[in-house]
């Protein structure tokens, strides 16, 4: 067999490759280069050409072959394009993710297949296993074999997320062999085979790109406009009719009746700034640890990337039901508490799935839409100035808010972030809530349980919805328990997915912080298979 693999410059690819070599496989590396803009978008760093460098001095010690291959065309139409696209409309995209739908394993494994490859081998850190019937055989479904994506072993570092759009034919030809070891234990066996790339850190910014200067990498298509900046007070949620909906809704699918919980509590800093994939890396919450209900399959990890599972339950971050604000904000109330592994208690909404069931599509539509603060108005007053009674103009005084600054283009932020904003005067931090691109607004709110900050529910558009497993393919009016991840490196949390004609809603049990549309929802088994994912 043939195998190609998708070599970096970094230590993961590098290992992945010295792997396949030592197994005896006929293996050949290639570099792909996607970009050529390095003035406006690396700060004058040409990385690509130190990573091809790197990449040939591996390639080289482990004594395989090395090729180049310029895919920067069809990146800038497949992914950078999507990528104005998508930010010109309020929407934060994740280029990682479509980088490996749409590069990866798309115009890279035809390159590498044009060079004899049968299969391309990257250095994620992810497992594939064939799918088994009960008799162990693989199965095959319209004439493709079917493959399961389980999490890497190390949960620090596990990337099946940025996986989550891969197809079967894609996974049909996809290798991960680094996918049961952990990073300390990659790095150890590179300083081992003394390899050029063993102390290289990790790659940091886009998708083979690198790391830029995000502004003025929008800023080449998308023109920087000033707009007001408007803080919400929480006065606003008290009247706001679509919050006291949610609140109301929430309330009414809670086994027992009380208060819904409404926000969620970070005790860390936000990492703030407007960033791909929106990697914030916070004390959020963990999975339960009550049974989940879902299909599964068995299967038997392949030659590559064999190894133990990971724990199906991460460690638990969640709030003890002694630490405000959250159990405060909620009244203890109708809030649900679950033991955890380490003898916590965990907040969590406890949601009665027969009142899910007879919700209805509107409904559902209403409860997963992010509030909208158009209805927030501002009016201008006169008033003389000074001693000479100068006349000037200033805005009335708004209960439910105010004009706490000036931005340069809405398009530039996203939900949650917190760098950037230039805004003072304020006890605790400024975080946006919302952005509004069409009129050149952004909203933020104060303080980390912000009730702006958190949503409990979002939906997926039919045709946004993707399944890696198509034969557990939901029907609509099902109703399934999955965990589900909502960025890269987040725990998984415990979530309802409803399916209706107009698509999947997705009802947290936690409040999810941070929501930016654009970005994708996975969701996973019980066993720690990656099962579909989309859009929201």
């Amino acid at each position: 067999m043939k195998i190609c693999v998708g070599l970096s410059g970094g230590v993961d690819s590098s290992v992945a490759a010295l792997l396949l070599k030592q197994q005896g496989y006929d293996v050949f590396a290639m570099f792909m280069q996607n970009w050529h803009d390095a003035d406006a978008t690396l700060h004058g760093d040409c990385e690509w050409e130190e990573d091809r460098f790197v990449a040939e001095l591996v390639a080289r010690k482990i004594g395989i072959p090395f090729y180049f291959v310029d895919l920067s065309k069809e990146y800038r139409q497949r992914v950078v394009d999507y990528m104005f696209n998508e930010y010109s409309a309020g929407r934060t995209p994740n280029p990682d993710v479509l980088c490996n739908r749409e590069i990866k394993f798309d115009a890279f494994l035809k390159a590498a297949r044009k060079l004899g490859a049968d299969m391309v081998a990257t250095g994620h850190y992810c497992r594939r296993a064939p799918l088994l019937d009960a008799d162990g055989k693989q199965v095959v479904i319209e004439g493709v074999p079917q493959w399961r994506i389980l999490e890497g072993v190390d949960p620090n570092k596990d990337q099946s997320y940025f996986l989550c759009q891969l197809t079967q034919e894609q996974l049909g030809k996809a290798l991960f062999p680094i996918g049961h070891l952990t990073k300390p234990e990659v790095r150890q066996i590179a300083h081992l085979a003394d390899l050029p790339s063993a102390d290289k850190k990790d790659s940091q910014g886009i998708c083979f790109v690198g790391k830029v200067d995000l502004p003025t990498f929008l800023q080449q298509k998308l023109k920087p406009a000033e707009g007001d900046v408007v803080e919400v007070f929480d006065a606003y949620y008290a009247q706001s009719e679509q919050y006291r909906f949610i609140h109301d809704t929430l309330a009414s699918l809670l086994k027992t009746p009380g208060e819904p919980m409404m926000i969620t509590e970070y005790t860390s800093e936000d990492s703030g700034g407007k960033s791909f994939n929106n990697r914030r890396v916070t004390d959020s919450n963990s999975p339960a640890t009550e049974p989940v209900e879902v299909a599964k399959s068995t299967g038997k990890a392949d030659w590559s990337e064999s190894g133990p599972a990971p724990s199906a339950l991460r460690a638990p971050s969640r709030l003890a039901c002694g630490e405000p604000p959250v159990h405060e904000a909620t009244g203890g109330h109708g809030c649900g508490t679950t033991s955890t592994p380490t003898g916590g208690l965990s907040h969590r909404n406890d949601f009665d799935v027969e009142k899910i069931a007879r919700l209805s599509d509107e409904e559902l539509m209403r409860l997963s839409e992010p509030i909208r603060y158009d209805d927030i108005k501002f009016e201008t007053e006169t008033y003389r100035a000074g001693k000479k009674h100068i006349k000037k103009t200033r805005y009335k005084e708004n209960p439910f808010g105010k004009i706490a600054g000036r931005h340069d283009g809405a398009q530039f932020y996203t939900i949650g972030q917190r760098k950037g904003l230039n805004i003072g005067g304020h006890k605790d931090s400024i975080f946006v809530i919302a952005t509004d691109v069409p009129r050149n607004i952004i909203y933020v709110g104060e303080g980390h349980t912000h009730k702006g900050l958190s949503r409990s529910c979002l939906r997926i558009e039919s045709q946004d919805i993707h399944w890696i497993r198509t034969d557990l393919a939901m029907a609509d009016g099902e109703i399934r328990r999955y965990r589900v991840r909502i960025r890269y490196r987040q725990p998984l949390q415990d979530a309802f997915l409803i399916k209706r004609p107009n698509g999947i809603f997705i009802l947290f049990d936690i409040p999810q912080r941070g929501i930016s549309n654009g970005q994708f929802a996975a969701w996973y088994s019980a066993d720690d298979e990656m099962l579909g994912s989309g859009v929201y």
